[in-house]
């Protein structure tokens, strides 16, 4: 089967993402240890998202570190992926508690997630090969199947959210 090295500390192997921790035995021998099968993966964010650009660059720094810490709970390996994936972020925001030119652009809130999140859930942002990026009004009317655990408590809170899922990345012979 085809291997390919995203880095020294993770590896993906054909069609099956997995993590994988690197432990030098001795400068010549390295033994590698599959942690698990992880993606797909989903988890939220609960807030409203600072949007990259932000002149507040502490408040900019502390969301980085509130995502960050929602993909630590959430994540259940002890090391990122190493492969090409695909990244969705749905952010659901209160359009009853907006004030008119408040609502982040949906392109300025994906830097600060994409970095958040770099050597936690993949080693470097570089492998994501495909992102989609939604807003919805979590206000609206919804039709739902099968919702996640990770969708519902983003529901639940009662407060604006981001919603991520990280998949393998699509075949990249399929053109949508």
């Amino acid at each position: 089967f085809l291997v390919r090295f995203a880095s020294p500390s993770a590896l993906c192997i054909r069609e099956t993402l997995y993590v994988v921790h690197l432990e030098k035995a001795s400068r010549e021998n390295y033994s590698f240890h599959t942690i698990a099968a992880v993606l797909p993966f989903e988890f939220v964010v609960i807030g409203r998202p600072v949007p990259h650009g932000n002149r507040d660059k502490v408040e900019l720094r502390r969301w980085r570190k509130v995502v960050r810490e929602a993909a630590i709970a959430a994540w259940p390996a002890k090391a990122p992926v190493g492969g090409l994936i695909q990244v969705t972020i749905t952010h659901y925001y209160d359009s009853k508690n907006l004030e008119y030119g408040t609502l982040p652009d949906s392109d300025a809130i994906v830097k600060p997630v994409s970095d958040a999140l770099n050597g936690i859930v993949y080693v470097d942002d570089y492998q994501i090969s495909d992102f989609v990026n939604r807003r919805r009004d979590v206000n609206s009317s919804f039709r739902v199947k099968g919702m996640s655990p990770a969708l519902a408590k983003g529901f639940c809170s009662g407060q604006e959210f981001l919603h991520l899922q990280i998949v393998e990345q699509p075949d990249p012979e399929v053109l949508e």
